[in-house]
């Protein structure tokens, strides 16, 4: 693929004008939206509000005046629009693992006497921990995890399985699942699921309530460009609500938590997946984060995301440099989701060595190189660019210099 070709997808780009919405580095080519997304210019100005009137000069008065106690809603109904959810489903707090501790518990409370959790064997690492932990804790009568190959899902949903837990998109290697399909055969099956859209809220279509999902969980901090740490958000279908009480049963999920009773009475609907008091600093952050998704088409996320996702494997399969370099990724476009992952002895080198040169990737152990395709925030020249730094450093071996065989603690 010409650069030519590269120029004319940035001139037809639709979604050209919101890269000027956010101030990255000078000479940054940024690949790792999929871990964490950068900061908008609006979210820089929100927040410093937050900080200087609404925290520094109105106080406490700020929970009623600026809305602080009805954050976890606000952000929750704007992520549903992202997510495909009617109003009451979504709601943001806590992080991702504790929200899959309440849903987990949940299902297994309407599942009966179907004990198992079943997943895949490269899911999320977290996600496994946390079906695991519970498992230890109520026992495995009660609960047990199995875990099968991602071609193995639907024919290993047998009478025992009560819940289905999986990832929409694979992290390792952006391999993306059938939603609509496994949901149904679940449901067939008598199964529950739970989806985690980590990797690919606010980049990809999702349609929870058309797909018939019973619970999710997602990423304030990736594609949503949150900020580190950014509050996750969950989901709920409208049908199960009312159906059974969360286990992590904090104030805010009480139905009156100003009356302070000493008696937990659950609020209504997903309110009461709430806990503790909101983080209001960095729920306030991902409140502003998500204004630049207001005039969004998400099918004009998904096509640009695509073909900057497209023309990186074109361009790299195209230099001989890189031939080394190995696609783990599904080759077809429809079953993968806005990242690439090459496998290579030297990857964290590989890696280390692009930082230097200002492109941003980043490294899974114990062999991979993802890169990820932000359509809010790259361009197909900045693209381009990639490659070709890309390929000077494999060709010139430069990933062998010792600087970048130093392993840090974050990869």
């Amino acid at each position: 693929m010409k650069s030519l070709d590269t120029a004319a997808l940035d001139h037809a780009d639709k979604l050209a004008h919101k890269l000027a919405d956010f101030d990255l580095p000078e000479g940054c080519i940024y690949l790792n939206g999929n871990s964490l997304g950068p900061p908008t210019r609006h979210v820089k100005e929100e927040v410093q509000g937050i900080l200087s009137q609404q925290w520094g000069k109105d106080l406490v008065s700020s929970w009623n005046n600026h809305g602080w106690i009805d954050l976890p809603v606000t952000v929750g109904e704007k992520i549903a629009h992202l997510v495909g959810a009617g109003p009451g489903q979504v709601i943001c707090c806590d992080s991702v693992s504790i929200n899959l501790f309440k849903i987990l518990s949940s299902c297994l409370s309407l599942s009966g006497n179907r004990p198992v959790i079943l997943s895949e064997l490269n899911n999320f690492p977290t996600d496994l921990y946390v079906a695991q932990g519970i498992e230890r804790l109520i026992g495995s009568e009660l609960c047990q995890l199995r875990l099968v190959d991602a071609e193995d899902i639907v024919s290993s949903i047998t009478d025992d399985v009560g819940v289905l837990l999986l990832s929409h998109v694979n992290f390792r290697d952006g391999g993306m699942l059938d939603m609509k399909l496994i949901t149904d055969q679940a449901h067939n099956r008598g199964a529950l699921v739970v989806w985690d859209l980590a990797h690919s809220a606010g980049v990809l279509p999702i349609l929870l309530d058309e797909c018939g999902v019973d619970f999710a969980v997602g990423c304030g901090y990736k594609y949503l460009n949150g900020g580190p740490g950014a509050p996750s958000f969950l989901y709920v279908n409208q049908k199960l609500q009312g159906q059974f009480t969360q286990p992590l049963q904090g104030w805010m999920g009480h139905a009156s938590p100003f009356d302070f009773d000493s008696s937990y009475r659950a609020a209504s609907g997903v309110s009461q997946f709430l806990c503790g008091t909101p983080p209001i600093l960095s729920l306030g952050a991902l409140d502003a984060a998500l204004d630049i998704f207001a005039d969004v088409n998400i099918d004009d996320l998904a096509k640009k995301a695509g073909l900057l996702r497209d023309t990186f494997l074109a361009l790299l399969e195209s230099d001989k440099s890189l031939v080394t370099l190995k696609l783990e990724s599904p080759r077809g476009s429809i079953d993968r989701g806005a990242q690439l992952s090459f496998s290579h002895p030297k990857a964290y080198e590989i890696c280390r060595a692009l930082h230097e040169d200002g492109v941003i990737a980043d490294f899974r152990s114990p062999n991979l190189i993802r890169f990820g395709f932000s359509p809010l925030f790259l361009s197909f020249a900045a693209i381009s660019d990639a490659v070709g730094k890309l390929s000077n450093i494999m060709r010139d071996e430069i990933f062998d210099r010792p600087e970048f065989n130093v392993r840090q603690k974050v990869t």
